[in-house]
């Protein structure tokens, strides 16, 4: 199962196929939302972040999601992305 982060996720999470579904139509959106943002030039993708994890459902920590998707290789720059984000704001906090 370690093979499949985002199945193991799921299975562990009971999430229902419609859940899954639902999560997964979400990160498309977001998807397209960042190759249209990236393409016209904008940096800033924190939006997206904030929106990923008010939509994401409440069984998932959106951490952990977006780890289980950027080792499972979906929507790599989108996870990549966010994963760059949430290490910037854990290094800005952490020395304080």
């Amino acid at each position: 199962m370690n093979q499949y982060p985002v199945i193991k996720m799921i299975i562990e999470h009971n999430l229902t196929r419609k859940e899954y579904n639902e999560m997964m139509e979400m990160i498309q959106s977001l998807n397209d939302a960042y190759e249209l943002q990236k393409e016209e030039g904008l940096l800033d993708f924190t939006s997206l972040l904030i929106q990923f994890a008010g939509m994401l459902n409440e069984k998932l920590d959106p951490n952990k999601t977006i780890e289980a998707l950027k080792l499972d290789g979906c929507y790599p720059m989108l996870m990549s992305e966010f994963s760059k984000i949430l290490e910037e704001y854990d290094r800005q906090h952490r020395r304080r």
